[in-house]
């Protein structure tokens, strides 16, 4: 099951992706939740026969929202690829480098990525999204999947002369709406376990700039989950944003930053494209 959130009109809709179209939910009885819906077992077998049901709707006349009624904590894995670790200022990690984003960053699919006007050096990194469906402190590994019910994109776009600026990341990584995610919640049950084996990709207007696999990740959904829940307790609507390969803007020669004009997709094999025009920010 693929779900997700968008404006029609002035009316928020809960949407779906059925063989590759966009469907509407007309459904008093379903909320546009695809979160809660994914978590009820009744809600789930209701918004399958609306699925079935639904008309296609024109994309043209959707405006994306985040895939989620309501974000929880947003966990983010550095240098999660050893690629990307090796073109980076970084040694390869021995732990996972965890850092935190802040929900004003986020955006969703088909909302323009905001350069903004103190940098030029605005960077895009592909990465897979685990959502937390069953919280929980202490989760050991070898259940950790248990706490996943979704799976989505996330684009983690970076401010890199800021998170370069000290050995903290926090300001780089949290510019208003540089963080797209979406379009869809997919259901875990459509996903490979932990989400191994899917191509990852970046197209920067077109240009394939990002290339990987999901089996080459570091540390793994189940070790990052039990990792990170020694630490803090984890909620339904927590998302785990898993790191992104090698290949991203700034380790390039010559550099490759996002600029006005540019669109960029993150494709991972069966969940989806999460694609985001950049526009510059207009001064106040």
């Amino acid at each position: 099951m693929r779900l997700g959130i968008a404006d029609i009109g002035a009316r928020r809709t809960l949407i779906a992706q059925r063989d590759g179209a966009v469907v509407a939910i007309e459904d008093a009885a379903l909320p546009v939740d695809p979160l809660a819906i994914l978590l009820d077992p009744a809600l789930r077998a209701k918004a399958a026969a609306a699925i079935a049901a639904a008309q296609p709707v024109d994309e043209a006349k959707l405006h994306y929202a985040l895939p989620m009624a309501s974000v929880g904590k947003i966990v983010c894995v550095g240098l999660n690829y050893a690629d990307h670790a090796a073109e980076s200022p970084y040694d390869k990690p021995a732990f996972p480098v965890f850092f935190l984003r802040t929900i004003t960053g986020l955006i969703g699919h088909g909302a323009p990525i905001i350069r903004p006007l103190i940098s030029e050096h605005l960077d895009f990194e592909a990465e897979m999204v685990a959502v937390i469906g069953k919280g929980g402190r202490r989760i050991a590994e070898e259940r950790a999947l248990d706490h996943v019910i979704a799976y989505s994109l996330f684009n983690d776009g970076s401010i890199r002369d800021w998170q370069f600026k000290g050995p903290q990341w926090t300001l780089g990584k949290n510019f208003d709406d540089t963080g797209p995610f979406g379009p869809f919640l997919v259901s875990a049950d459509e996903v490979p376990p932990g989400g191994r084996g899917l191509r990852i990709t970046t197209r920067l207007n077109g240009a394939v700039v990002q290339d990987a696999n999901t089996n080459d990740l570091l540390f793994h959904i189940p070790e990052l989950i039990a990792k990170v829940s020694e630490a803090m307790t984890l909620h339904p609507g927590d998302i785990l944003v898993t790191g992104t390969p090698a290949g991203v803007g700034f380790a390039r020669k010559p550099p490759l930053f996002m600029k006005a004009g540019d669109v960029c997709e993150v494709e991972v094999q069966g969940i989806g494209v999460l694609r985001n025009p950049i526009i510059d920010e207009v001064r106040a």
